[in-house]
């Protein structure tokens, strides 16, 4: 939880960041399990998937291929047009 607390000052950020040691929440959404990394190996963790989940619960939008560069830019676009 301490790096969670210095990563929300460091950025300044304005809400709750959570902690899944376990895994738990990300093995509910299917974003735990074996990934690529750049230089081609294999590693089991997170994937860097996003989700949008509306006031009721239910996911609305599931993006997998995220590419960090565009991918603020293609929620606030998908949140807008869900508006």
């Amino acid at each position: 939880m301490e790096a969670q607390a210095a990563f929300k000052a460091k950025n300044n950020l304005p809400f709750t960041l959570i902690a899944d040691p376990d895994h738990k929440v990300a093995d509910l959404f299917g974003a735990y399990g074996w990934r690529t990394r750049p230089n081609g190996e294999q590693v089991q963790g997170v994937m860097r998937y996003s989700y949008v989940i509306d006031p009721n619960g239910v996911v609305t939008h599931v993006f997998q291929q995220v590419d960090p560069a565009t991918h603020a830019k293609e929620l606030l676009d998908t949140l807008g047009a869900a508006a």
